[in-house]
């Protein structure tokens, strides 16, 4: 199988020649230059052989065109901050209005994706990150943004509109570039951050808009649902046809989500970041175990879930610090024993 036909196959629950896998990670020193993010990125995916290129536009590219002030480091392991929100009073949510996505920062991202489609490997999939609008509009507001939902829910949902808009048609360009699918990631599908009401109304329903917008265009649709006590079950219903969370650290585990839905999970790399006092740190196998750990951790969640309807991946990204030899017994852990 080549690696487009591994992907379907397990997108389909079918027969693999092995269970697919990918993993990534920021590559900060790079991230502001399309074409050296597009190298970065080819490069990375046939030095460990993975299976399909997870896009990785810095995390802050959705929120800088509507205002938000960014510092940018452009240096191995120190990811662009947030130096002051576009929203800081309740007035500023109906000052956002839809933009247009081909230019700043947002058009930067479309011109990522057109230089990595001209060195894509033949027969590899890649699929581009899209934030959920919530996610996105919370990036914009710091804190405040959980209490104005409730404070001046009608403001808030003038910015949704306006971000939803914008996302939408930067998806329409990306489908016109060719890319596989669409990783869209929802940060705020958490019982801990929402109450399913609040999700109900300013998260599912925008969700649902931006992933109608491509659901029939693109054959590779991963959500990605950040965080711990996460509404997986709820979320397992929408139109995508493969589920990524952090599996190694909430519910439900592969095991688990075996249970609960049919789709492809994409699944199995203890790795999620967080931060400490203010730093940004990684609870991770791939740095902190050591080959044979590694080796064992992903047989293990291939025995957990079963070959069909499985792609090896991260929970989250993985740490940058992440050694050539570590990140090797990842990829040759989806081998099968006797390969």
């Amino acid at each position: 199988m080549n690696r487009e036909e591994r992907i379907k196959a397990a997108l389909a629950c079918r027969p693999v020649d092995r269970v697919p896998i990918s993993a990534w990670m920021h590559f900060s020193a790079v991230d502001q230059d399309p074409v050296s993010l597009a190298e970065e990125e080819v490069a990375f995916t046939e030095k460990y052989d993975f299976d399909f290129i997870k896009m990785m536009p810095f995390g802050l590219y959705s929120v800088q065109d509507f205002g938000t002030q960014i510092r940018f480091y452009c240096t191995p392991y120190q990811e662009p901050t947030v130096i002051r929100p576009a929203v800081s009073a309740p007035e500023d949510y109906e000052k956002i209005t839809a933009i247009p996505a081909l230019q700043g920062t947002y058009g930067k991202q479309i011109e990522f994706a057109r230089e990595l489609a001209k060195r894509v490997p033949r027969h590899t999939p890649f699929i581009q990150t899209v934030f959920s609008p919530f996610s996105t509009l919370k990036k914009m507001t710091g804190d405040r943004l959980l209490e104005d939902i409730i404070r001046c829910p009608q403001s808030v949902h003038h910015a949704l509109q306006a971000i939803t808009a914008t996302t939408v048609e930067f998806i329409k360009y990306h489908i016109d570039i060719g890319v596989s699918g669409f990783f869209f990631a929802t940060q705020n599908a958490s019982r801990d951050i929402m109450t399913p009401e609040q999700f109900r109304e300013f998260g599912e329903a925008y969700d649902l808009q931006v992933i109608r917008s491509y659901q029939d265009q693109t054959w590779f649709n991963v959500l990605h649902i950040h965080g711990n006590n996460i509404y997986f079950e709820e979320l397992s219903r929408y139109p995508v046809n493969c589920l990524n969370w952090h599996d190694r650290h909430t519910f439900p585990s592969l095991r688990e989500a075996r249970k609960i839905t049919s789709k492809c999970l994409l699944a199995g790399i203890k790795s999620a970041p967080y931060f400490e006092n203010g730093f940004l740190k990684y609870d991770d196998i791939v740095t902190e175990g050591n080959t044979e750990d590694i080796l064992r951790h992903v047989r293990e969640a291939i025995a957990s879930a079963g070959e069909k309807g499985l792609i090896i991946g991260p929970g989250c990204v993985v740490d940058p610090h992440a050694s050539a030899e570590h990140m090797s017994a990842l990829r040759r852990a989806a081998d099968r024993p006797h390969d």
